[in-house]
């Protein structure tokens, strides 16, 4: 079984959707309309990998309001953008919570710290009576 270059080696990657700027529709749409006959349609569409149904929304959207039309909807500025802001949430959120973590071994560490203070400190109350029991001899 040979692979195709356009097939991932990994199963579990998730395909990527494909996108065609608004160029690439109308040369296709344009190529398409001058084909002689059905035989040189079809090549075009099997050349491009393309369904005909993706020939008849690009008509429909292009009859309906020109280039605009044969804007990818999905693709559209406000989509980008909350795209861009949710992938911005997720790296804040991850770094949020990097720095709880860390904030919870940092009050760990100074709980043990003040511990060990307050330890040290009684050690040395009670070593000073005998110092001065020694020194006093």
């Amino acid at each position: 079984m040979t692979s195709k270059p356009y097939e991932s080696l990994d199963l579990d990657a998730r395909p990527q959707r494909r996108t065609f700027t608004a160029q690439f529709k109308s040369r296709i749409l344009a190529e398409y309309d001058t084909a002689p006959d059905a035989a040189a349609r079809g090549a075009v569409l099997r050349r491009e990998r393309l369904y005909g149904s993706h020939i008849l929304d690009w008509r429909k959207a292009r009859d309906a309001g020109a280039t605009a039309g044969l804007t990818d909807r999905r693709q559209a500025a406000a989509r980008a953008a909350e795209k861009a802001e949710n992938a911005e949430l997720a790296r804040l959120r991850r770094e949020n919570a990097r720095l709880q973590v860390e904030l919870s071994k940092t009050r760990t560490a100074l709980s043990i710290m003040g511990k060990a203070h307050a330890l040290l400190e009684l050690l040395s109350e009670s070593a000073e009576p005998t110092q001065q029991r020694r020194s006093g001899r």
